[in-house]
């Protein structure tokens, strides 16, 4: 993974609720806000975190949306259990 995106695998992202969810998109968005400002006036160090930034809001809009349609992985395994018994 790249630089940064350890502290939000999808792992983590499943284990968190709604509120918490939009707080991390929050998050996300003012850090790469504040990533392109400086990408802007030639502060910025690291170019790979503006990607990693951007990589990790696709993560949260991701399982956002699978979240509101109701597919993920917890959804696929109950749908093998019970295709098995029916």
């Amino acid at each position: 993974m790249a630089v940064g995106s350890k502290d939000l695998t999808p792992e983590q992202l499943r284990g968190l609720e709604a509120s918490a969810l939009a707080d991390a998109l929050a998050t996300a968005k003012k850090e790469l806000f504040n990533l392109r400002f400086q990408s802007a006036t030639g502060q910025l160090e690291s170019h790979g975190r503006l990607r990693a930034v951007r990589k990790d809001i696709a993560r949260i809009y991701t399982e956002m949306n699978e979240r509101k349609l109701g597919i993920g992985r917890e959804a696929t395994a109950d749908e093998t259990t019970t295709e098995k018994v029916g």
